[in-house]
């Protein structure tokens, strides 16, 4: 009984106790959320987007759906080869 009141801390005592409380409670809300996120992430989940397709593949598509025939095809090919125009 006698140390109900009085346990003979002084001020680095209540500073060390204030502070570890603070860390105690920071550490319990920080495992509570990153558990919550864990538990609630989708099972698939993908950050990487697909690439886009290269002009040239882009008109190799249109060429095999039949939007283009041959001579179209190589003769864009050729242009998207040598680049634009008025470069060397």
């Amino acid at each position: 009984m006698m140390f109900w009141y009085d346990h003979n801390l002084g001020g680095w005592g209540w500073f060390a106790m204030s502070v570890s409380m603070i860390l105690f409670w920071a550490l319990i809300i920080t495992v509570a959320v990153l558990l919550f996120r864990t538990v609630n992430r989708p099972p698939h989940e993908h950050t990487h987007t697909p690439a886009a397709p290269t002009p040239e593949q882009v008109l190799a598509h249109r060429l095999a759906r039949g939007e283009i025939d041959e001579d179209e095809y190589q003769r864009r090919l050729a242009a998207l080869r040598t680049g634009p125009p008025g470069t060397p």
